[in-house]
């Protein structure tokens, strides 16, 4: 396994947010893909989610990084008195990723099937049986 990362889910305020984390830990951001960024025929996106954030990574340390994004209204609005992050597993193979998504999902509630993804991963998301949530990714660019 990769890592283990954290992933906290935002209402429509996550750039916001990072940019006060990254003024605290200091570093660059590895990756923001906004949902424009993956707009086109099999994924649209409304105007009004344009610029909200899918993703957006900052390091902690040496071997660690905290993940958001902001949730598609669709999705409707984050609690943000209950749980609001998901926990990341970074794979080193999709055949790892298949391993521990069908493991951790077992008796859970899928969210998000695990398949190829429309930003180039390998991902599937999901609830546990305990009402954790998770997202298992590999990704042959890293």
């Amino acid at each position: 396994m990769r890592a283990i990362n954290p992933w906290i889910n935002f209402n429509g305020n996550a750039e916001e947010a990072f940019t006060f984390y990254k003024s605290v830990f200091g570093g660059e951001f590895t990756k923001i893909t906004r949902f424009k960024d993956l707009s086109g025929p099999d994924f649209q996106v409304p105007d009004d989610e344009a610029n909200k954030i899918m993703y957006i990574g900052l390091p902690l340390g040496k071997n660690n990084v905290l993940i958001a994004n902001d949730v598609p209204g669709f999705l409707g609005p984050v609690s943000e008195n209950e749980n609001r992050s998901k926990i990341y597993v970074s794979a080193e193979s999709r055949e790892e990723a298949q391993h521990i998504f069908n493991g951790l999902s077992a008796g859970g509630e899928v969210e998000g099937p695990i398949g190829d993804s429309p930003w180039g991963t390998y991902a599937g998301m999901f609830r546990d049986k305990y009402g954790i949530e998770w997202i298992i990714e590999f990704d042959a660019g890293i």
